[in-house]
């Protein structure tokens, strides 16, 4: 019965794959065929995601496909981002990580400032500022599927969210690698401070992290990114207990919520991964056991990066752009400024303190 039901997860996770692919023949051909670039200047993940928007709204995804295509989206996408761990060292990791939280908690702090003076202005509901808030400043969807029962938000509030997450976080996953690289002038520091602060899944800072490295060969800036964000997912721990009290102050009843449950746990397979890179650096000393594990290195960081295009293909398929169009212009009016104001600190905060940064 267990192996009956991984069954029904192969279908759209090859269709995931067989996208992947088609993504990588069209960046081959488009770049250096016609192009005669000897790398192409667009991104396989960039590809990925935009040939999936667009056939998931031309045809209609059957039953069949979408149960792997949301394995894809939430499990391979995290297997993606557990495997880039072995391109970095613990140094690393602790470094980039001191200096991401002052500016996730500066960049948090603003958003829900500006969302508390958006309310009154635009009449939109708390639930509602509630959700987009900690969409915008923490994880994306998995935020407000997160606070949704905290706060007893109802489904139109929770889908007018999501949906504000997934327009605006695709729009900046496309545009701001190649923004970034020109604002900041190619430091790969403060693009990947800016990357995984201003963009709000964890799925589209990987993409965005993703495209800047194909892009730019930049795969620090893809490091920086994918830390910053995963130490900005952790803050989930704080938030929906804050969000909790604040709702349910003065209430007799409030809803009960478990850290267990809402911690984002590859973040711990991330930093086992890193790990188990510099176990391996430190074992495999000789000659005939180095190029193995050199090899193995090379050959996980490959596989990351097709886990996370396969991840953006299934992503792709599963936006359906008509939903979006029944919805108010308040919400999306409110995300389109969350979006602006998470990303305008997280570039005010990084040339202000670039010194510290640096």
């Amino acid at each position: 019965m267990l192996f009956k039901n991984y069954l029904v997860l192969i279908p759209g996770i090859i269709l995931a794959f067989v996208l992947y692919s088609l993504s990588q023949g069209m960046n081959n051909i488009i770049g250096v065929e016609l192009l005669g670039y000897s790398k192409s200047p667009i991104s396989t993940a960039m590809i990925a995601i935009m040939v999936g928007i667009a056939l998931g709204n031309i045809f209609t995804i059957r039953e069949s496909f979408l149960i792997g295509l949301d394995f894809t989206q939430k499990y391979i996408l995290k297997l993606g981002i557990i495997c880039l761990g072995i391109q970095l060292k613990p140094f690393e990791f602790l470094k980039f990580g001191s200096v991401a939280i002052p500016l996730i908690i500066i960049c948090i702090i603003s958003v829900l400032i500006v969302i508390k003076l958006l309310i009154k202005k635009l009449k939109i509901s708390t639930k509602m500022a509630y959700l987009i808030s900690i969409g915008s400043t923490v994880c994306g969807t998995t935020a407000i599927m997160a606070t949704a029962p905290v706060i007893k938000a109802n489904k139109s509030e929770v889908a007018y969210a999501i949906a504000n997450m997934t327009i605006f976080g695709i729009v900046s996953m496309l545009i701001y690698p190649y923004f970034a690289n020109i604002y900041f002038n190619g430091e790969p520091l403060f693009i990947g401070l800016f990357l995984g602060t201003a963009i709000h899944e964890t799925s589209q800072v990987a993409a965005a992290g993703l495209i800047y490295d194909q892009q730019f060969n930049s795969p620090e800036t893809l490091n920086i990114a994918t830390v910053t964000k995963l130490i900005r997912n952790t803050f989930l721990v704080i938030m929906i207990p804050l969000f909790a009290f604040l709702y349910n102050r003065g209430k007799t009843k409030a809803k009960s919520y478990s850290i267990l449950e809402i911690f984002p746990y590859f973040v711990l397979g991330f930093i086992g991964m890193i790990i188990f890179r510099n176990i391996g650096d430190q074992v495999f000393l000789t000659d005939n056991t180095y190029h193995f594990w050199q090899s193995s290195i090379l050959n996980i960081k490959d596989g990351a990066k097709i886990f996370l295009s396969m991840a953006m293909a299934a992503v792709g398929l599963s936006t359906n752009l008509k939903d979006l169009k029944s919805m108010g212009y308040r919400p999306f009016l409110v995300g389109f400024i969350a979006m602006m104001t998470v990303g305008l600190i997280s570039i005010i905060t990084i040339q202000l303190f670039d010194n510290y940064f640096l």
